[in-house]
């Protein structure tokens, strides 16, 4: 399955709050940001400088978003974009929502990120 993906503009940071902690405020403008809370952690994934300042931060991320909407029933979608990522060694951070997906990977990794999704036959649109 070939797809189209962008990069989003700007630099993230993916973090972990305890799983009881308040949502922070962040700001509105972002093109991307995911919250998501399980029994174990409250996960945030947003740009580098709304990361909330008490939280544990891996960061720079850039992040890809897969152009969808996608069917829920069709398959193999996320496994078609990170499976290259897998081969070359490039480990991801990958979100999904309603309409598609997102993968997001270390700044250092960007470069390879494309060369394997390029040659996977994946489309970079601007």
């Amino acid at each position: 399955m070939n797809l189209k993906f962008r990069q989003l503009p700007g630099r993230y940071a993916v973090c972990r709050l305890p799983p009881e902690a308040p949502l922070p405020e962040l700001g509105s403008t972002s093109v991307f940001t995911s919250i998501t809370r399980t029994e174990d952690e409250l996960s945030i994934a947003c740009p580098v400088e709304q990361a909330p300042g008490d939280a544990k931060c891996e960061a720079p991320w850039v992040a890809f978003k897969l152009e969808g909407p996608f069917p829920f029933a069709l398959t193999g979608i996320l496994a078609s974009f990170i499976d290259p990522l897998a081969a070359a060694g490039v480990p991801i951070f990958a979100v999904a929502t309603f309409d598609t997906d997102y993968v997001l990977v270390k700044e250092e990794h960007a470069v390879s990120t494309l060369t394997a999704l390029r040659d996977a036959g994946h489309e970079l649109i601007s």
